[in-house]
């Protein structure tokens, strides 16, 4: 979590001090990266996403959809390793989505947050069918 950058005399003054990253700074990148990847339906498992469509729904409970859901992350001073729980879109290729979801991430935490990405683990645990988007709507309108 922590980056030592030296602090000598006469040195640049970007390397004076100390850079911290806190661990939901890279548990955001890695969700965001994740959710850019074509395929990708969704971040966490089926609960998850139910309990944090509750949660969206309830006044003054937060900004909305959270970018760490089905995300979390082992973070050092020089390295991360991320485990991502995914649900993708029907008739992807899984292998293809999760390589492409792999590559973005790495990609992208390396550039943030200046750590080597060591893994990235990826379970997918669920597949979005296209009926279920209308199922989803015919529930909410009863309860509505």
């Amino acid at each position: 979590m922590t980056e030592n950058t030296g602090a000598r005399l006469g040195a640049a003054p970007g390397s004076r001090g100390r850079t911290t990253i806190a661990d939901v700074v890279v548990e955001k990148i890695a969700g965001m990266a994740a959710q850019d990847v074509r395929g990708v339906y969704a971040l966490g498992s089926g609960f998850a996403r139910s309990m944090g469509s509750m949660r969206e729904r309830m006044p003054g409970a937060g900004s909305g959809k959270s970018a760490t859901r089905g995300v979390s992350v082992e973070v050092g001073e020089l390295q991360a390793a991320i485990d991502l729980e995914l649900v993708v879109d029907y008739g992807v290729s899984i292998t293809d989505v999760a390589a492409a979801v792999r590559e973005n991430v790495i990609s992208a935490v390396e550039r943030m947050a200046g750590r080597d990405v060591v893994e990235v683990n990826i379970t997918v645990s669920d597949v979005k069918l296209p009926d279920d988007e209308e199922d989803q709507g015919e529930e909410r309108q009863r309860i509505q």
